[in-house]
């Protein structure tokens, strides 16, 4: 099975921040930083704070969600040139090969950790942070049905 595509700026933004909620530690900021934020928000309507606690509530909830949101997801994109680039992959029983005017490389199954899909794309992750995303534009259903049914087999999802 072989998919050739590029990559859209907008998609793949949407994906990086997808990767960035789906962490665990992110969450769990998200978590905190909303309970400081509603209880804030409770003590000073109950006059048992000063308006300076809630303020500073709401502007680390803004900080944080226009970072995951915006900052992180749009550096991540300008820091890589993999996004610029068309590729070829090649999924085989054995090996998955990437090939773009550069060159190509070749991984083994054992080298991807887990999987995920997004909307728009399937996360091959290598490890936690490190990952790469095939999108979903140019894939029938056919073919995203069987390259389903590989990944399960070889790697397995979070």
């Amino acid at each position: 099975m072989h998919l050739s595509f590029s990559y859209d700026r907008k998609k793949v933004l949407q994906a990086l921040r997808y990767h960035f909620i789906s962490r665990p530690e992110i969450r769990i900021l998200i978590i905190l930083v909303n309970v400081f934020a509603i209880v804030a928000a409770v003590l000073f309507y109950m006059k048992k704070v000063r308006p300076e606690y809630f303020l500073l509530g709401s502007c680390l909830w803004l900080f944080m969600m226009a970072s995951f949101w915006y900052l992180l997801p749009l550096t991540v994109y300008k820091r890589s040139q993999t996004f610029l680039d068309s590729f070829t992959i090649v999924f085989r029983e054995e090996f998955v090969r990437l090939e773009s005017t550069r060159g190509y490389v070749d991984w083994n199954w054992s080298s991807f950790s887990t999987y995920i899909e997004s909307p728009n794309f399937i996360h091959l992750y290598f490890n936690t942070r490190s990952f790469f995303l095939v999108p979903k534009d140019n894939m029938s259903q056919e073919f995203t049905h069987e390259l389903r049914a590989l990944l399960r087999s070889k790697i397995g999802t979070k």
